[in-house]
């Protein structure tokens, strides 16, 4: 029961970290966008900003990895980031230029997919090599 409460906890975490790195996200794409930056190019300067704030709430405060596990850590957090970057850019890029969709909802439904990507991998690679 223990371990349930505590991937609970850990999930209501990654969840206020994610809602808040959603906020700095979507605010950088509106701002650049509605300054006439192509959105696609908007998308990957706000997720970029985004990725490096999560990353710094990420390893302090929801996946706990130690100082000693910081450099392999970032480098792996950086490719999984970089994936979630990609997937989102397709995600945008289908449903703004192929199904003209808003660009915000576009943005939440990337965000929601990504998410789910982001929490498993990360959960996966960061908590595994903790436990080596």
């Amino acid at each position: 029961m223990k371990k349930y409460k505590e991937l609970l906890i850990q999930i209501l975490k990654f969840g206020f970290v994610g809602c808040t790195a959603f906020f700095i996200d979507a605010g950088i794409l509106l701002l650049l966008s509605n300054l006439g930056i192509n959105y696609l190019i908007a998308n990957i300067i706000s997720t970029t900003c985004s990725i490096i704030y999560n990353y710094i709430l990420s390893i302090k405060f929801v996946f706990h990895v130690t100082s000693n596990e910081n450099n392999k850590s970032f480098i792996q957090f950086v490719i999984l980031s970089i994936i979630g970057l990609a997937l989102t850019t397709l995600i945008m890029k289908i449903c703004v230029g192929g199904f003209h969709l808003n660009l915000m909802f576009s943005k939440i439904f990337a965000t929601g997919v990504v998410m789910t990507y982001n929490f498993i991998s990360r959960k996966i690679l960061l908590e595994t090599n903790k436990n080596h």
